[in-house]
C-alpha cells in the first residue's frame, strides 16, 4: 500500500482528496486502479502524469517500482 498525494485539479477527479492510499507495486498498477477507482482519471492519464518518487519525477516509466514508504506525487503535465 502506497499513499500518494494529488497535486493540482487530480485531487479533484478523486472528490477533493489530496491523498489517497493504493495497492500497486509500480506506476502502471497505481494508475489502473486510479483509472478504476475514480473514472475521471483515464484522460489525464492518457494525456500524462509525471509521478514524482522521493523527489525524482518519472515520465512514461510505467514499470517503475513504488517502493514502501515513499512519498510519491503524481502532478498532471504541463503543456
Amino acid at each position: 500500500m502506497v499513499e500518494v498525494t494529488l497535486w493540482g485539479p487530480l485531487g479533484q477527479l478523486a472528490g477533493g482528496k489530496s491523498k489517497v492510499e493504493v495497492e500497486a507495486k509500480d506506476i502502471r498498477e497505481l494508475f489502473r486502479k486510479l483509472a478504476e477507482r475514480y473514472p475521471g482519471f483515464e484522460p489525464w492519464i492518457d494525456r500524462g502524469i509525471a509521478v514524482a518518487i522521493d523527489g525524482t519525477i518519472y515520465r512514461d516509466t510505467w514499470s517503475k517500482k513504488l517502493p514502501e514508504g515513499a512519498e510519491i506525487f503524481l502532478l498532471p503535465r504541463l503543456a
